[in-house]
């Protein structure tokens, strides 16, 4: 399969939030449709925690993406009239600089030694590749869960970049709830003893505390609701039950087992560390002597659509709300859109059709 993946290198050294610089890094994205003369039709895309940045299917790799029904010609985000950027974030594995990567001064992995991450670095880091592409300002900036707060950093700390945003099941800081089960994800990856202070290998890898961490995650990113409906109490047939004390029972076991095994080795653990403390440690009100209203009030933009989801339990719906308020505030036009789908925070990702007419329909009404 051909790569459409591109590579942007990061001005070096580049200054991280909390301390420290990379050099010689590096951001992995992919495009999509044609930037115009005037270079005012761009359309960034930010991503949640796991995603690359092959957000759907181009012309270099024809391969479904991770939004394939959101983004191509003819879909909301038209690629006919837009030209897409999807980064993949400063810190992930799918391609940028990230713990798994060889830092230059030694030769050698930086695993642990990699510098503190923020989301405010990853924003940085997405400014730098627009400005390389000689983009002046964005005509949308787009932000998905954890990519939302990326996004929100990137027009905080760079006014004037960016005309309207879309704003998908994110918020402006982690609530307690989405703290402590991200707290309890690293744990899990810490307390394998393969992880070994970040110093694991294939032969030795923490594939349990991984496989734990995942299962907690796909626990919150759907709905109760959700989870009534497709598994109820179903017990597996005795043949797929496992022999051992406590062993697997309920499909819905089946299910978490089968996302875990299928993620385990595709994402670094300690690039999976430092993207989930960077989203903890993300607060807009550090921006707004401490309110979160008055850190959205410094976001100067035209428009912005807000989209959030009454079943998400950790990115819930008055988040989204806050969001809207602050934006409001600061004199953008805002639409704010609450769905009912049963899908929880993964809604985005599964509930093409309500989310396509409701950034479709905004997009369509930018001039």
């Amino acid at each position: 399969m051909s790569d459409a993946r591109q590579y942007f290198k990061l001005p070096s050294p580049f200054a991280m939030k909390r301390g420290g610089a990379l050099h010689g890094a590096h951001v992995a994205y992919e495009t999509w449709g044609s930037l115009n003369a005037a270079r005012d039709n761009a359309v960034l895309l930010l991503t949640g925690l796991s995603p690359s940045a092959h957000a759907a299917a181009n012309d270099a790799d024809p391969s479904p993406g991770w939004w394939e029904g959101m983004l191509g010609p003819g879909k909301a985000i038209d690629t006919r009239r837009w030209f897409v950027i999807c980064m993949n974030s400063l810190g992930s594995d799918k391609g940028s600089t990230c713990p798994a990567s060889i830092d230059p001064a030694t030769g050698e992995a930086y695993r642990l030694s990699f510098p503190d991450l923020s989301l405010e670095d990853v924003a940085n880091a997405a400014h730098a590749l627009v400005a390389e592409l000689g983009i002046a300002q964005l005509a949308s900036l787009i932000g998905c869960s954890m990519g939302g707060m990326s996004t929100l950093a990137y027009m905080l700390l760079h006014p004037g970049s960016v005309r309207t945003h879309i704003s998908v099941d994110t918020a402006p800081q982690a609530q307690p709830f989405a703290i402590a089960i991200r707290s309890l994800q690293r744990e899990a990856i810490r307390l394998d003893p393969h992880w070994n202070n970040g110093q694991y290998d294939n032969a030795q890898y923490p594939d349990i505390g991984m496989s734990i961490a995942r299962k907690l995650g796909v626990i919150t990113y759907r709905s109760a609701m959700e989870w009534n409906g497709r598994f109820a109490r179903i017990r597996l047939d005795p043949e797929q039950r496992e022999e051992q004390p406590f062993g697997l029972e309920f499909q819905v076991e089946s299910y978490l087992q089968g996302h875990a095994q299928r993620f385990v080795r595709t994402f670094d653990p300690n690039s999976y560390l430092y993207l989930s403390r960077a989203s903890d440690w993300f607060d807009i009100a550090e921006y707004g002597n401490g309110s979160v209203l008055e850190g959205l009030k410094r976001i100067q933009i035209e428009q912005a659509l807000v989209i959030g989801v009454s079943t998400d339990i950790l990115f819930p719906l008055e988040q989204q709300e806050q969001i809207a308020e602050g934006l409001r505030a600061a004199g953008a036009e805002v639409e704010f859109v609450a769905l009912d789908s049963p899908q929880g925070h993964d809604a985005f990702l599964v509930d093409i059709d309500n989310y396509s007419r409701a950034i479709g329909g905004f997009l369509a009404r930018i001039q």
